[in-house]
């Protein structure tokens, strides 16, 4: 499964690169608040060094206006991803941009049949937001299944991008679903590294070192 970083923060995303965790970044409005800086700023630093797919959002809400943002967000750099929402204009941008050879990010998406017309429309990418359904008690996880069922039915190479993942269990789950990407900030990446019998071990370790007296250095 490929790791998406879901952050407009470079410092961050560089500290995962240099560890190989980063095959890919994704970014939204909200992110790029966070960040304070121009989206295509930002951006553009971010595709210096990420050599995937890099997801950068549209903020139109009419096709034609999306068609445009999409485009100049696409001149940013080859590796760009446009970001647009699954909404009747957000598919129209979609089959536009796909068939002028861009890659798409289809996002927001909370159905099946949601991931089916996005595929259809010739999406690169589908992102169902897993913790957006769990916060409604809703399986976000069972949408996943659904939608590697639907595509493996029918054989479209639109890749599931989950989304909206906060915890370790979110990632273990779409690993075992079949998920092809999973974005998710740095944080949670960064504690997939973490358990607790881990931590007892390693100190268990370092006390019985300490007896013997010794160093390697």
């Amino acid at each position: 499964m490929k790791f998406f970083v879901d952050t407009a923060d470079v410092d961050a995303i560089r500290e995962l690169h240099a560890l190989g965790m980063v095959d890919g970044v994704t970014t939204n409005p909200s992110l790029i608040l966070k960040s304070g800086r121009d989206i295509l700023e930002v951006t553009r630093e971010i595709c210096s060094f990420v050599e995937g797919p890099v997801s950068a959002e549209v903020v139109a809400l009419t096709a034609d206006e999306m068609i445009a943002e999409g485009r100049k967000l696409a001149e940013i750099a080859p590796n760009i991803a446009v970001k647009v929402p699954l909404t009747w204009d957000g598919l129209k941008t979609c089959k536009v941009l796909s068939d002028e050879g861009k890659m798409v990010n289809v996002t927001l998406c909370f159905s099946a049949n949601q991931a089916l017309i996005a595929a259809k429309a010739g999406a690169t990418f589908i992102s169902p937001f897993i913790g957006r359904l769990d916060d409604i008690n809703l399986d976000g996880l069972e949408l996943i299944s659904d939608i590697r069922q639907v595509y493996d039915n029918y054989g479209f190479d639109t890749q599931i991008l989950a989304a909206s993942i906060r915890t370790a269990n979110h990632v273990t789950q779409c690993a075992l679903i079949g998920a092809d990407v999973m974005t998710a900030p740095p944080a949670v990446i960064k504690g997939l590294a973490n358990h607790v019998l881990t931590d007892k071990g390693l100190e268990q370790f370092m006390k019985d070192w300490a007896k013997t007296g010794q160093k390697i250095i």
